[in-house]
C-alpha cells in the first residue's frame, strides 16, 4: 500500500538531497497554505507572485490562520512569530537562487505552468528540485518542459493546507529516486501523511472526488434534485461533511472544470464529460466562494442556492 507516515522511518535516505530552504510560486489559497506549513516546520520560505498586492494579502491570511492555531493552543505565540519571520516575499524569480526546492502552486492551466517554468529555471542552481502542486496535470509532461525532468515531481497538497493531513506525491517517468526520497522526507517534516500516485490524470483524490461533484451537477442539471436536496442527501445519506455542490464551490468551480477536462481529454472516456451546467457557471464567472457566487450565493447568511 503506497502510504507513508513519519512513524518508524528514517528521515534521510542515502544520496538524497537535503531540503533546507523552499520557494513557493503563487500567493493564492494553496501557495499561502504551503508557505504556512513549511515556515511552521522551521524552513525558510520565499513566496513569489507577480502581484505585490497578492503577496500582502497572503501574508495577512497566514497571520490570521496562525493566530487561529494559537487560539486553539495548537502552536504558541512564539511559534507564530518565528514562522512569519521565516517567510520573505518577492516578485522576482531571482529570489529563488539559493532554494533547494521550489513548489509551483499556480492556477490549474498547463500553459500558465509552462511559462512559469521557463521564467523560473534559469535562476535555479542545478541541484534544485521543482515540484508542482497540480491537482490533475501530467507530471511527466510538465517535467519534460523544464531543464530538469529528473528533479521534477508532483506534490499535491489538499485544501486547506494547514488543516488537511494528506499530500499526494507523483513521480513523472523521469523523476529520479533521490528526488522522490527527498520529497518524502519533506512531507514527513511538514507532519503530512503521503500517498504515492502513479502519473495518471487527476491522480488519486481528484480522480475519485471531482467526478462525484460533476455527477452532482448533472443531477441538478437533469432535475433529479435541488441544490439543497442534493447536498443534504449526501451529507446525511453518505455522512459527508459537505455536500458535493457546496464542496465544488469551496474548491472553485473553475478548478473542478479544469480537472474534468484533463480527465476527459487524458482518458478519452465519456463518463468524464464535464456537465454543461458546470461549464455555464464557469463561463458566468460564478466560481464559488472565491467570487461570492457559485451553486450558492455567499452574499447572504446563510448562503442561498442560486438555482
Amino acid at each position: 500500500m503506497n502510504v507513508t507516515t513519519g512513524a518508524g522511518q528514517a528521515d534521510e535516505m542515502l544520496g538524497s538531497p537535503v531540503i533546507a530552504k523552499v520557494g513557493v510560486i503563487g500567493a493564492g489559497q494553496m501557495g499561502n497554505g504551503i508557505s504556512h506549513v513549511c515556515a511552521l516546520a522551521g524552513l525558510p520560505v520565499v513566496l513569489l507572485d507577480v502581484k505585490a498586492d497578492a503577496l500582502a494579502r497572503a501574508m495577512a491570511t497566514m497571520d490570521r490562520n496562525l493566530e487561529r492555531q494559537v487560539a486553539r493552543t495548537v502552536i504558541s505565540a512564539e511559534d507564530k512569530a518565528a514562522a512569519l519571520a521565516r517567510i520573505t516575499t518577492s516578485t522576482d524569480y531571482a529570489a529563488f537562487g539559493d532554494c533547494d526546492m521550489v513548489i509551483e502552486a499556480a492556477t490549474e492551466k498547463e500553459d500558465v505552468k509552462r511559462l512559469i517554468y521557463k521564467a523560473l529555471t534559469p535562476h535555479l542552481r542545478p541541484s534544485c528540485i521543482v515540484a508542482s502542486n497540480t491537482s490533475s496535470i501530467s507530471i511527466t509532461r510538465l517535467g519534460a518542459s523544464t531543464d530538469r525532468p529528473e528533479k521534477f515531481i508532483g506534490m499535491h497538497f489538499m485544501n486547506p493546507v494547514p488543516v488537511m493531513k494528506l499530500v499526494e506525491i507523483i513521480r513523472g517517468i523521469a523523476t529520479d529516486e533521490p528526488t522522490f526520497q527527498a520529497v518524502q522526507v519533506l512531507a514527513r517534516r511538514l507532519n503530512k501523511t503521503s500517498t504515492v500516485s502513479e502519473d495518471f490524470p487527476a491522480f488519486i483524490v481528484n480522480r475519485i472526488l471531482v467526478p462525484m461533484i460533476n455527477e452532482a451537477v448533472y443531477a441538478l442539471y437533469e432535475g433529479v434534485g435541488s441544490v439543497v436536496g442534493i447536498d443534504t442527501a449526501m451529507k446525511l445519506g453518505a455522512n459527508h461533511p459537505m455536500g458535493p455542490l457546496e464542496l465544488g464551490d469551496f474548491i472553485g468551480l473553475d478548478t473542478c472544470l479544469s480537472i474534468m477536462q484533463v480527465l476527459h481529454e487524458g482518458l478519452a472516456d465519456s463518463k468524464y464529460r464535464p456537465c454543461p451546467l458546470l461549464v455555464k457557471y464557469v463561463e458566468a464567472g460564478w466560481l464559488g466562494r472565491k467570487t461570492g457566487r457559485g451553486f450558492y450565493d455567499y452574499s447572504q447568511t446563510p448562503p442561498r442556492p442560486t438555482r
